[in-house]
């Protein structure tokens, strides 16, 4: 009987017990330019990890593309993020932040599909991978943009969204990306109702 109490109460601790959560991950430290939290660290990251397989795939365009304007997009790319990854591994370093020194499985996996095709197929996966890419890491940079209280992150992130938005521009000039693959835009909270709006008005 005493077993079975035992087996209780352990499952009732893990009900009402949060998950354990990795200290290092989730504090914040302070700097010289003010508190460096989790998703300050995870945007540093996730910028070093979009450089390290858009430069080498935009190296593949100037062999596998078949477009011209796909060859010069890669180049451009490859160009942008070889600056943008000094600037992340600068900030990184004065920041005390540990940065990867690979692409994450999925972006390995990416690299690997553009890496085995050639011509058109290339040039079409090429524009649909990389403008999906870009547009999830958009939505962590300015997230952190507006939200941080890190001058130095905030300063970054600013940057980091000019370079998105101009490789987005870049990949859609190509003609090949196809919008109705992408995410649609969150749908918005409904507004309140017009006749509780306008009671508002006339009891204020």
């Amino acid at each position: 009987m005493l077993g079975g109490f035992v087996v209780a109460a352990a499952a009732t601790i893990a009900l009402v017990m949060p998950p354990s959560i990795d200290p290092a991950a989730s504090q914040s430290t302070e700097t010289s330019s003010g508190p460096l939290t989790a998703a300050d660290r995870d945007l540093l990251v996730k910028v070093r990890q979009a450089g390290l397989w858009e430069m080498p795939v935009g190296e593949y365009a100037q062999t596998r593309a078949q477009s011209q304007r796909v060859k010069e997009v890669g180049r451009l790319i490859n160009k942008e993020h070889m600056d943008l990854d000094l600037l992340t591994r600068q900030l990184a370093k004065k920041l005390g932040v540990a940065l990867p020194d690979e692409p994450n499985p999925d972006q390995q996996r990416w690299m690997a599909q553009l890496a085995a095709e050639s011509g058109p197929a290339f040039d079409k996966d090429f524009a649909n991978l990389l403008r999906a890419a870009h547009g999830k890491v958009f939505t962590v940079v300015a997230g952190v943009r507006s939200g941080t209280r890190n001058s130095e992150i905030r300063k970054f992130a600013a940057e980091g969204i000019n370079y998105v938005m101009r490789h987005m521009s870049y990949l859609e000039s190509t003609g090949l990306v196809n919008h109705d693959d992408l995410p649609e835009a969150p749908t918005p909270a409904p507004a309140p109702p017009i006749a509780m709006a306008a009671d508002t008005r006339r009891h204020s």
